[in-house]
């Protein structure tokens, strides 16, 4: 774990004085981070204790990732991951509708809904067609 820890600041080289803090949860596996990351004078942050829900936001987010777009695409490379991954964000925070904003994508109000039924759909695949979004032609 340690090694693995090395080499994210070695990847993270050249923007590793933008970050400041590290969240990171009481597991025993990471305990060997908090040294790797005090050399770089990054501060470590556990989250508390008792508090299940203190890491809540993080831990949906990584689930919902791993469960739609992951489990489902065999990943052939990190270029084929960082692809996939702005791929699903954008349709994430682009056109998926979230319960807490009205059914609102997080970045946009999205499209306006035309009641007439003889409005043209237009269907855009992601992921390879993995994921359909339809829009109204107008």
């Amino acid at each position: 774990m340690t090694q693995q820890a090395r080499n994210l600041l070695i990847g993270l080289a050249g923007r590793i004085d933008q970050f400041t803090f590290l969240v990171s949860d009481r597991d025993a596996n990471f305990t060997a981070f908090d040294a790797v990351f005090a050399s770089e004078r990054i501060r470590v942050l556990p989250t508390l204790m008792r508090v299940p829900r203190a890491n809540a936001v993080a831990d949906r987010w990584v689930g919902t990732v791993r469960r739609e777009p992951l489990d489902r695409t065999l990943i052939m490379g990190r270029w084929h991951l960082e692809v996939a991954l702005a791929s699903y964000l954008a349709h994430h925070n682009e056109h998926r509708p979230h319960r807490s904003l009205g059914q609102a994508p997080p970045l946009g109000t999205g499209s306006p809904r035309a009641s007439a039924g003889d409005v043209p759909i237009l269907r855009v695949d992601r992921l390879g067609g993995l994921i359909h979004e339809d829009a109204q032609v107008a």
